[in-house]
């Protein structure tokens, strides 16, 4: 059975979507997955052992330049590539108006939300067959459900986001904490003299900062973070795929609600997800390693309220990536 996933963006959508292709790929016999995302983070579901190819789509860099004739060219190889799969199933798990014409160009019986569960219901007229699926819950539980209601199984056990096998090492006490202290809107930020508590504890146990940012502007926000310290640093621009496997060695993962703090996530890293403008009910942070979700929309996370996490990250365990 060939099936082709329709889930372009954005990367922590992306890193929920891993444990769906893992229900999949074990309650659907000799099922082939192709998966369309966008080329940004196009590395994600390449690490996954179910997905055979990655579609590579370029809505951020079109959408400038949407009626070029460059443009133009590369949506209809990617319409092309994708008619060329003779799929037998789409699972469109994005519902956004600006990806259901992916689903429409390919073969096979469409799945997708319904009008009462899409966030832009009018993509449930595109659908062959339409799932309702509750709105308000974890996005890693949203998906999986959607995938268990297409192909007709239940649900079961804890999510497995997949990534054994691509990031399999055993890391034991590394000496060093990730901290993500940029996100994508200025009112998700913490407050400097919050995180200056964060690094006093992290730094008292002997660990090296290693701070990541996205862009010139971030960097710059994390150097001035960190700029009275030693042992503390920036991470130079880096890939999904470098990142990954730094997060993955890391003794404990700290950031904002983003895509890269949910990864460390997924991959087994203890983790401190801090929640401002965002709230964690659709998007807390989940993976086999602790993790906490802390603060809420309208309502940041207390200094007290993250040392106290990091007191239960710091009790003995065995820091295995599972």
């Amino acid at each position: 059975m060939r099936v082709l996933i329709v889930r372009t963006s954005s990367l922590g959508d992306l890193v929920h979507m891993l444990p769906a292709i893992t229900d999949i790929s074990r309650n659907v016999p000799g099922v082939q997955i192709d998966w369309v995302a966008e080329e940004a983070f196009a590395e994600i579901p390449s690490w996954h052992p179910a997905v055979g190819e990655v579609i590579r789509v370029a809505h951020r860099r079109w959408r400038k330049s949407w009626w070029s004739k460059q443009s133009r060219q590369q949506r209809q190889k990617v319409v092309e590539r994708i008619r060329q799969g003779n799929y037998d199933m789409v699972l469109d798990m994005q519902a956004l108006l600006k990806s259901v014409w992916l689903t429409r160009a390919a073969s096979g019986v469409k799945h997708g939300l319904d009008w009462s569960s899409a966030r832009e219901p009018l993509c449930s007229l595109f659908y062959d067959v339409k799932h309702q699926i509750g709105f308000w819950q974890p996005a890693v539980k949203r998906q999986r459900d959607l995938a268990a209601a297409a192909f007709g199984y239940q649900v079961q056990g804890e999510p497995d986001f997949g990534l054994q096998k691509t990031f399999s090492h055993t890391i034991r006490y590394p000496e060093y904490a990730v901290i993500m202290p940029s996100a994508s809107r200025e009112d998700k930020l913490w407050p400097s003299e919050r995180w200056q508590g964060v690094f006093d504890r992290l730094q008292q146990r002997g660990l090296e900062l290693v701070l990541l940012a996205g862009s010139d502007q971030e960097a710059e926000r994390a150097s001035a973070l960190i700029a009275s310290r030693t042992n503390a640093r920036v991470q130079p621009r880096s890939s999904l795929t470098e990142l990954a496997h730094l997060m993955a060695g890391a003794r404990v993962m700290v950031g904002l609600d983003s895509g890269l703090t949910h990864l460390a996530a997924a991959l087994g890293t203890d983790t401190i997800g801090l929640y401002k403008a965002s709230t964690p009910i659709r998007t807390p942070v989940t993976g086999p390693g602790k993790t906490f979700s802390l603060g809420d929309r309208g309502r940041e996370p207390s200094l007290e309220s993250v040392l106290q996490s990091l007191n239960q990250v710091f009790e003995d365990r065995q820091d295995v990536l599972r």
